[in-house]
């Protein structure tokens, strides 16, 4: 499957702080289809194929006919409850038009939380299931809490402190002033903010945790012979990976409570084992990467994890600058990432993965020919996928 299938189109909606859309979630998704098809140089008639993600409201068979699809071949739904499977209706679009069961596939995500409710804040619910059981009763009830624990954990084994996260922090607001599309553009983040900022839960101050908004992007994909005719360079897709580990818990997901065997895990040891296999490249090979900013401690965690650093020593490979364009050995979400760009549970990240590589970027990283993404770690399943320039 290397290379047997291209991103040939990217969109999305204007993303807005949570309440600020003056669309819905539909309409929002809607905009960012049509701007990818006609990005692509295609129309919706060219289009066979529907992928989205966790739960996604907005429904094949409604957007068929509000987009006027004429046949639906191909309908798929990547597990998982929010921004881990980013990456995977990548992987899932590229496998339907590999076996062909598809031609043209369109992989999307529509949030508008000022319409459906924030996912940050704890809810009200009649009965609690799964892993939360163990936690709710004990007033342990929203994401951040769920990943600080992991975070601190990983924190105390590896001796790293609060100064690592910060440089995620500062890296993705200070590539957002570079990109008239992230709401934190114009607003940037000094070292200063960031440490007075307010403790929302430990380790995680205010400016660790994903911004909440309303927006949605999509991507286009097609056979790479395909590709080569339509406007815009093929972003090819090289490998992607989705799974688990034995007993895997999530701190955001149904799963046990917190007995993972390798306890703390951002859940991408054993996807990033695959995912260089098939790829038939290594970390060292890459030249940019988008990390899903749930929180800033499951990015450094997921930097290990995916092999560019060992954790001992992931603070001083920070601190050094390496995650920063245009200097940095692996200039990390050059958009602004969830943090400062758009929280749109990781699809912005596959756009500007795929801008990396057509050289369209506000931070463009020189001579890039892989673009990794990785979407939420932390929950499960854990999916990632590395893009080509190269076929």
């Amino acid at each position: 499957m290397r290379g047997t299938s291209a991103i040939v189109g990217i969109g999305e909606s204007t993303y807005y702080k949570p309440g600020g859309a003056t669309e819905t979630e539909f309409q929002l998704t809607i905009i960012a289809i049509k701007r990818a098809l006609e990005d692509a140089g295609l129309s919706m008639k060219d289009v066979d194929g529907l992928v989205g993600y966790a739960e996604d409201r907005n429904e094949p068979n409604r957007l068929s006919a509000a987009l006027g699809n004429e046949r639906t071949r191909y309908a798929a739904l990547a597990w998982g409850g929010g921004g881990n499977g980013a990456a995977a209706p990548v992987a899932l679009a590229d496998m339907a038009i590999t076996a062909g069961y598809a031609d043209c596939v369109v992989a999307f995500r529509g949030l508008a939380q000022g319409q459906f409710g924030r996912f940050g804040r704890a809810q009200l619910v009649q009965r609690v299931p799964g892993e939360r059981a163990y936690r709710a009763p004990y007033g342990h009830a929203s994401a951040p809490m769920s990943y600080g624990i992991q975070a601190q954990r990983f924190m105390y084994e590896h001796g790293v402190t609060y100064d690592a996260l910060a440089e995620i922090s500062l890296a993705s607001y200070a590539h957002a002033q570079h990109n008239p599309r992230a709401i934190a553009y114009g607003r940037p983040l000094t070292r200063e903010d960031y440490f007075n900022s307010r403790w929302i839960a430990d380790p995680f101050r205010l400016f660790d945790c994903c911004r909440e908004s309303d927006g949605a992007a999509a991507v286009v994909l097609t056979s790479a012979e395909r590709a080569r005719d339509l406007p815009n360079p093929p972003v090819y897709v090289r490998a992607a990976a989705q799974g688990m580990e034995r007993r895997a818990n999530a701190g955001g997901s149904d799963g046990s409570g917190y007995n993972d065997p390798d306890f703390p895990t951002a859940h991408y040891r054993t996807v990033a084992e695959d995912l260089w296999r098939r790829a038939g490249y290594g970390p060292g090979d890459v030249q940019v990467a988008q990390f899903y900013e749930n929180f800033t401690g499951m990015v450094v965690m997921a930097i290990c994890e995916m092999g560019f650093v060992e954790p001992d020593e992931v603070e001083s490979w920070l601190k050094a600058g390496n995650i920063r364009w245009p200097d940095g050995a692996l200039p990390i979400n050059t958009s602004g990432g969830n943090l400062a760009e758009a929280y749109i549970h990781g699809m912005s990240l596959v756009n500007e993965g795929a801008r990396q590589i057509r050289g369209e970027s506000t931070c463009q990283v020189d001579d890039v020919n892989l673009s990794l993404v990785v979407a939420g770690p932390g929950a499960i399943p854990a999916s990632t996928v590395l893009l080509s320039k190269d076929p």
